[in-house]
């Protein structure tokens, strides 16, 4: 105990979110507390909104922030995007292209699917045989990073597409955005969902969605689906300098310093340290003989799902690599039992990697050595 407080150990989070912050960002949440009806609390969503738009979508986008999780603001993408008499294509190939599935079908948005392996990427002649052969598909709905596997779907290919074919292209960037490359307006992307607290490395209670200036304006006739996830009453009281509904104000000032640091680092240069920490990993990955579930054209630059090494469970592995300080992930659904996953996101260096790698040696090599 310490002043009445609990310490913490502090763990290297290699989970796909949270991530570790930097002290800049886990100050943030000392500012002190603020109404969010003040001039204070306006200031600080104009200026999210702005340093929002600078990093990723600085020509002819909207940027809504909002409370809550990643699947908070891709639920607000899906349910606010769609005119009535349209149906959602969605591009399923793990546990979020289900989830959006899921998430259009509880809004009654009529649905198509093209489901696929969880280690396969989407078939582009099929998207363009059912946008051909449906006009009543609007929109494509893609997981860009489907961290169920560390899989990078062709968002790019998928959006020449998209506008080829006259449809709109949603995209949720949750585990991808700051941390992958992708150019919205290159892209043809409509509608892109994130959240705070992964590339972009702030703290979880915050999300946000990037919206094609046109499209928001289209999107205000748009059949009001949801009370409180309606994008266009999230942007229409920004604009005004307001938000609707109390947010979760600590966590915005954090996306606030969050923005500060991804701008002076770069989009890019953060892209580049991923990749690099990737890369790090991914050999020494080798050099233990551990085995990628994905080829190496299909991996993201955060996130490496692993076979587990025979005789070891993903609980055995998780528990030995916690008592060192480190905290994996397990697979989810039909490769729970058989996967493991590490993350490379958040505020972390190269040698923190070296000491992950040392550790996990440390921990394969004991498991080896018993009988």
């Amino acid at each position: 105990m310490h002043d009445g407080h609990v310490l913490m150990r502090q763990y290297i989070l290699l989970n796909p979110g949270p991530v570790n912050v930097s002290p800049r960002v886990r100050d943030a949440l000392l500012r002190g507390d603020v109404c969010h009806r003040e001039e204070e609390f306006s200031d600080l969503v104009a200026a999210i909104r702005s340093k929002l738009l600078r990093a990723f979508a600085p020509r002819g986008y909207t940027a809504v922030p909002l409370s809550g999780s990643g699947t908070l603001a891709v639920e607000a993408m899906v349910s606010s995007a769609l005119p009535a008499g349209t149906k959602l294509l969605v591009i399923n190939n793990g546990v979020y292209g289900e989830r959006i599935l899921r998430m259009a079908e509880a809004h009654r948005i009529p649905t198509v699917e093209l489901r696929y392996g969880w280690t396969e990427r989407p078939d582009l002649t099929q998207i363009e045989q059912v946008c051909a052969h449906d006009p009543t598909v609007g929109a494509i709905a893609l997981v860009h990073h489907e961290t169920t596997t560390g899989l990078l779907n062709p968002v790019a290919q998928v959006g020449v597409l998209a506008q080829r074919m006259g449809k709109m292209l949603l995209v949720d960037a949750v585990s991808a955005l700051g941390g992958e490359e992708l150019d919205l307006e290159r892209d043809g992307i409509d509608v892109c969902a994130c959240t705070a607290n992964k590339c972009v490395q702030g703290l979880p209670g915050v999300a946000f969605v990037l919206v094609r200036e046109k499209v928001m304006q289209k999107m205000r006739d748009y059949p009001r689906r949801s009370f409180s996830l309606h994008l266009p009453l999230h942007w229409e009281a920004q604009e005004r300098r307001s938000v609707p509904f109390t947010p979760a104000v600590q966590a915005w000032y954090a996306l606030d310093a969050a923005l500060d640091e991804l701008l002076e680092e770069t989009v890019a240069g953060r892209i580049q340290r991923y990749r690099a920490a990737a890369q790090l990993l991914r050999h020494g990955f080798s050099q233990l003989g551990l085995q990628p579930l994905l080829p190496a054209a299909y991996q993201s630059n955060s996130l490496t799902s692993l076979f587990l090494p025979a005789g070891m469970t993903y609980r055995a592995l998780h528990d030995a690599l916690k008592e060192r300080g480190f905290v994996i992930y397990e697979g989810q659904g039909e490769l729970q039992s058989g996967i493991f996953r590490v993350a490379n996101m958040g505020h972390l260096t190269l040698d923190d990697f070296r000491r992950f790698l040392e550790s996990l040696g440390e921990v394969l090599g004991m498991a080896r050595s018993l009988p």
